[in-house]
């Protein structure tokens, strides 16, 4: 597990209730190795969901933490519910997110709960891309789907991964066709794309072309003159999009039916920010005076207290770090409160399971216990380090 923060991605996935964002989490985790089934909502055996009442309802109500490894990268999870009732679970996780996967049904398009995430979204200004799932389903329309990102949520969605009616897709930047095998969609083949898709591909690449061409000026001369630009280029300049907030890259599939999961991951990589990339933490001192902090090991303790749970019996915290190093059985103060309390135990979260690790760093989400006195929205800082407050969780 790379502790390069380059090769971090800290994502959340999000959508209105029932479009699938439990299931795709299960394939995430089945496809990159750390889990070795697929759970289903609909059986009860998820691994996200682990609460009885989530298991008996078939939906998530408490946000749960995991981490994958794909392609050489570490990619935290935080799967947050979808049902209006438990909106604060997704306010809590938007805070402490560097990107964002927004599911929606492939027939509904953007739904009420779909419009509450992406304003959460908005408000904290993270990057997301676009999974346009349940495409097998009857009446799914990708195109159709877009048009309600754009009337309804004023966004701006560009088809990166489009999907077709025999279970595959098509990369439009990569001009690639992309095929799912074996029992549970775990093989996928690259190969040319077929000759009768060329009308379709030439129409969505040119939308795809012209939304990377706005990003960047020596692409936008390079399209418009018909030269030569190499796909390295159209995925800079999508990421610079994303990163932005003027673009967000769809992808389409299904995740019970195992399609077009693999690319959507490859997507995350390619398209969603590292810790590093996004623009440092904006935090002030006790005095009102403001300033920045840097995501990075050096310098002072600052993290995150984002949510408390009951686990085990016991009080836990999860938290993020922002800078330094936060170890296990130190003393930790919290800002503004004059409190100080001992950090007794720092875990690695997988849903309802934790692994005790000795310290966490800076971009990490942990599992802490101990502290008695921290609350949600609270900032974590050393005792021998400047008191900060990190922007609270209303």
């Amino acid at each position: 597990m790379t502790t390069d923060l380059k090769f971090v991605r800290n994502i959340g996935i999000a959508a209105h209730v029932d479009a699938g964002k439990t299931t795709l989490t299960e394939r995430i985790l089945y496809y990159t190795g750390s889990n070795h089934r697929i759970g289903e909502v609909h059986d009860a055996t998820a691994h996200m969901d682990y609460l009885p009442e989530e298991k008996e309802h078939g939906i998530t109500i408490t946000t749960a933490v995991t981490r994958c490894p794909w392609r050489d990268h570490l990619i935290q999870v935080v799967d947050t519910p979808g049902h209006v009732d438990f909106t604060i679970e997704v306010e809590r996780s938007m805070r402490v997110l560097d990107g964002a996967v927004i599911v929606m049904d492939g027939v509904r398009g953007v739904e009420p709960q779909t419009e509450t995430v992406w304003r959460q979204a908005n408000k904290v200004e993270i990057p997301r891309i676009i999974f346009i799932n349940k495409m097998d389903k009857p009446g799914a329309d990708f195109d159709q789907a877009m048009e309600t990102v754009r009337d309804r949520l004023r966004g701006n969605p560009v088809p990166v991964c489009i999907p077709l009616e025999d279970c595959s897709v098509i990369n439009l930047v990569d001009l690639t066709h992309i095929t799912f095998s074996g029992e549970k969609g775990e093989e996928f083949h690259i190969g040319e794309i077929p000759s009768q898709y060329d009308e379709l591909v030439e129409e969505q690449r040119e939308t795809m072309l012209m939304a990377a061409a706005e990003q960047d000026e020596e692409l936008e001369e390079l399209v418009l003159m018909e030269e030569e630009f190499t796909t390295e280029q159209v995925w800079a300049a999508l990421a610079k999009g994303t990163l932005e907030g003027t673009i967000q890259p769809t992808f389409g599939g299904s995740a019970l039916k195992n399609w077009g999961v693999q690319a959507l991951l490859d997507g995350v990589l390619k398209l969603l920010p590292d810790p590093l990339s996004r623009p440092a933490s904006p935090a002030k001192r006790l005095d009102g005076s403001e300033t920045l902090v840097e995501m990075t090991d050096e310098g002072s303790l600052i993290a995150l207290a984002f949510k408390v749970q009951m686990w085990d019996g016991r009080r836990h915290v999860f938290a993020r770090v922002y800078r330094g190093i936060l170890e296990e059985k130190t003393q930790i103060k919290v800002s503004g409160k004059k409190k100080i309390e001992r950090v007794a135990r720092v875990f690695d979260i997988d849903a309802n399971s934790k692994r005790k690790v000795a310290k966490a760093h800076a971009g990490q989400i942990v599992l802490l216990s101990g502290l008695r006195h921290v609350t949600t929205g609270d900032t974590i800082c050393a005792t021998d380090g400047e008191e900060l407050l990190l922007e609270s969780i209303e």
